[in-house]
């Protein structure tokens, strides 16, 4: 997949995407572009929503633009769709191991993030979720894609869906992605 027809912003989660991740690996072999954070470690949510809406104003080659969203990047798709008046922007969105800050052990490390939007998302989007994530629950994975309108996809037991995984590049969500891509 060539980044030349379109543009991939990747959205890390809490504390970024390490250099095994498959979110960086698609940037080295595609060309997919981060949004960068000023703060991986204590973010807030109206910076993180305010840095999408700047670098997807920053682009005006009028290609298309997706986002591939890991952890804490989803729900910052989530909260930036329920505010941002440039979601045309946006194509699509496959949203991967939605972190559940919502939970009493996340809460107090992420006070900005609750309540998670539940806004129907106004563009395409694919909800990749596990089995036995440790940060939300298959179950809350599966009513966020249902609140966010977004079809719901079983990896199976793959943890965080994260460089531990073991997914190298994840060939398999590299073609989900490709499947969003193509209907749009």
């Amino acid at each position: 997949m060539t980044n030349g027809n379109v543009r991939v912003l990747t959205l890390p989660g809490w504390q970024n995407s390490g250099p095994d991740h498959w979110q960086s690996l698609w940037e080295r072999e595609h060309g997919f572009e981060r949004v960068e954070q000023h703060d991986w470690m204590h973010p807030l949510r109206g910076d993180w929503i305010a840095r999408l809406d700047e670098v997807l104003l920053a682009d005006n080659s009028g290609r298309p633009t997706y986002l591939a969203a890991h952890s804490l990047g989803c729900i910052q798709v989530a909260a930036w769709a329920s505010h941002s008046r440039h979601t045309a922007r946006v194509h699509g969105a496959l949203l991967v191991a939605p972190g559940d800050v919502e939970r009493e052990d996340i809460r107090p490390l992420l006070p900005s993030w609750q309540p998670i939007a539940t806004v129907r998302l106004p563009f395409p989007s694919l909800l990749v979720g596990s089995r036995n994530d440790p940060y939300c629950t298959f179950e809350r994975a599966q009513a966020l894609a249902a609140q966010w309108n977004a079809p719901f996809h079983d990896l199976g037991a793959h943890g965080h869906i994260n460089a531990e995984s073991g997914l190298g590049s994840w060939p398999e969500g590299l073609a989900l992605l490709r499947g969003l891509m193509a209907t749009t």
